[in-house]
C-alpha cells in the first residue's frame, strides 16, 4: 500500500508527465462544463420523461455513450459516437478499398490521411444525425401529452443541426488534444469520463434504498464483494494473451551478425475489445427503437420478443457479441500479413514451416484463445440486465460500461508507467529483483 503510494508521488516529481496529467483533468473539465449547455428551443423536462421510457432501446445506449447529453439535449448530445461510427467505417472500408489499404500501409502520412477522412466523416454523421434528431424530435411528446419542441420548423432543426455538429467536432478536438498533449487515450477518456459522472447517483440511489430498508445491508455488501470479482475477472480477460514463441534466425551482413534473437507474438484473448458489443447492441435494440415510430402490430410483437429480459434478447445479444468478435477479429488482424512479414526478416515458430503453414498456425491458435474471450464479453454484457430484472439491483453495472471504464484505466496507468520507468522511477506494479527471497 505503502510503495503504492509513493509510485503514485513520484508523478508529480516529473514535470512533463505532471503538465500533462493536469492537461488532461483541465480539458475533461472543459467536456463536463459543456455537457451542462442546452441546445435552445427544447422543453428538457418533457425530453427526460420519454427518456424514462427508453430504457434498454437503441436511445438508452447512444445516452450512455453521451454521458447523458443526450437526455438532456445539451450541446455535445451527440457524445463521441460519429465519431466511433467513421472510424469504424473506416476500417471496414480499409480491408475493402485497395487505395485505402495503400494508404494504411504508408506509415504516419497514412495514418495522418486517414485521420483526416475520418473527421469528415464525423462532421457528415453528426450532420445527418443531429437533423434526423431534430425532426423526430419535433413528432415527440412526452407520458402527459407535453411537446418537446414548442416551436418547429426550419429554424429550429437547422439551429440544431448546427449546435450538435459543433458540439462533436469540439470534443472531437478535445480527445485529440488530450491524445496529443495529455496522458491516455483522449476519445476513450471522454467516454469514460461520461460513464463515471453517473457514479454518485448510483451511490445516492442506493443509500435512499438502504436507508428505507428496501435493500438489506447484507445484501448490499454480497453486490459491492461480486463487483469487485467481476471487475477482477475484467482486468485479467482484458489482459490476458497467448505467447507465441518466435525465433530469428542469424544472418551475416559483411562483418556483423543479425538475428539470432528469441522473441513472442502477444495473441490476445479478447483482441476486438468493447467493438463487438456495440454492434451487438445496435442490432439487437434496433427493433425496440423503431416500434416506438412504427405502431403496427406485427413491430410490437417483434419489439416485445427483443426487449431486455426476454430469453431470445439475451440468446441473439450473446450470439451477436460472439460473432462480432470473430468478425473483428478477423479485419483488424491479418495472420497472412504477420507470416509474410515473419518470413521477410527470418523468424519462424519452432516446430512450424514458415509462410502458409505459420499463418495456418496464428489462425488456429487465435481461434482457439477467442473463443473464451468472446463468451466472456457476452456473460458480462447481459449480467447488468440479470442483476437489475433478478436482483433489484439499483444501478447500472457491468455490460459496455463496465468494460470501457477498465479497458481506459488500464490504458492510461500503463502509459503513466512507461513514463516513470522512461525516467528510471518505479512503475506501478513494483516487480520483485531477482534473487530476492519473497
Amino acid at each position: 500500500m505503502i510503495e503504492g503510494l509513493q509510485s503514485f508521488q513520484n508523478i508529480f516529481k516529473i514535470p512533463e508527465l505532471k503538465r500533462r496529467l493536469f492537461i488532461t483533468f483541465g480539458l475533461l473539465a472543459a467536456y463536463r462544463v459543456g455537457a451542462h449547455v442546452v441546445t435552445p428551443g427544447v422543453d428538457g423536462h418533457a425530453l427526460s420523461l420519454i427518456f424514462d421510457q427508453a430504457q434498454g432501446t437503441l436511445l438508452g445506449m447512444v445516452d450512455l455513450f453521451s454521458g447523458g447529453n443526450l437526455r438532456r439535449l445539451t450541446v455535445f448530445a451527440l457524445g463521441i459516437m460519429p465519431y466511433i461510427s467513421a472510424s469504424i467505417i473506416l476500417q471496414l472500408l480499409t480491408v475493402v478499398i485497395p487505395a485505402l489499404e495503400r494508404l494504411a500501409k504508408e506509415g504516419e502520412a497514412g495514418r495522418k490521411k486517414i485521420t483526416q477522412y475520418t473527421r469528415y466523416g464525423t462532421i457528415l454523421l453528426s450532420a445527418v444525425q443531429a437533423m434526423g434528431i431534430a425532426v423526430g424530435l419535433e413528432g415527440m411528446r412526452s407520458p402527459d401529452g407535453a411537446a418537446v419542441v414548442p416551436v418547429a420548423g426550419w429554424g429550429f432543426r437547422l439551429l440544431t443541426m448546427l449546435t450538435l455538429t459543433t458540439g462533436t467536432a469540439l470534443i472531437m478536438w478535445l480527445g485529440e488534444q488530450i491524445s496529443e498533449k495529455g496522458i491516455g487515450n483522449g476519445i476513450s477518456l471522454i467516454i469514460m469520463a461520461g460513464i463515471v459522472v453517473r457514479l454518485p447517483s448510483a451511490v445516492v440511489a442506493s443509500y435512499t434504498l438502504i436507508s428505507s430498508g428496501e435493500l438489506k445491508l447484507f445484501v448490499f455488501g454480497a453486490l459491492v464483494v461480486m463487483m469487485v470479482g467481476v471487475t477482477a475477472a475484467v482486468v485479467i480477460m482484458q489482459e490476458g494473451q497467448r505467447k507465441i514463441p518466435v525465433q530469428y534466425a542469424k544472418r551475416v551482413v559483411g562483418r556483423r551478425i543479425y538475428g539470432g534473437q528469441s522473441t513472442h507474438i502477444p495473441l490476445r484473448v479478447n483482441t476486438a475489445g468493447v467493438i463487438p458489443v456495440i454492434f451487438a447492441s445496435s442490432i439487437i435494440l434496433f427493433p425496440a427503437t423503431l416500434a416506438q415510430f412504427i405502431p403496427h402490430p406485427w413491430m410490437q410483437a417483434i419489439s416485445d420478443a427483443l426487449s431486455p429480459g426476454r430469453f431470445t434478447y439475451t440468446l441473439l445479444y450473446a450470439g451477436f457479441i460472439i460473432f462480432f468478435t470473430y468478425f473483428y477479429t478477423a479485419i483488424v488482424f491479418n495472420p497472412i500479413d504477420l507470416s509474410d512479414n515473419m518470413k521477410k526478416y527470418g523468424g519462424f515458430i519452432p516446430g512450424v514451416r514458415p509462410g502458409k503453414k505459420t499463418a495456418e498456425y496464428i489462425d488456429r491458435t487465435l481461434t482457439r484463445i477467442t473463443l473464451p474471450g468472446a463468451v466472456f464479453l457476452a456473460l458480462i454484457s447481459i449480467l447488468p440486465d440479470f442483476l437489475i430484472r433478478w436482483f433489484n439491483v439499483p444501478f447500472y453495472f457491468g455490460g459496455t460500461s463496465l468494460l470501457i471504464v477498465v479497458g481506459v484505466a488500464l490504458d492510461t496507468v500503463r502509459q503513466m508507467e512507461s513514463h516513470l520507468l522512461m525516467r528510471h522511477y518505479e512503475g506501478f506494479l513494483r516487480r520483485k529483483p531477482r534473487g530476492v527471497p519473497a
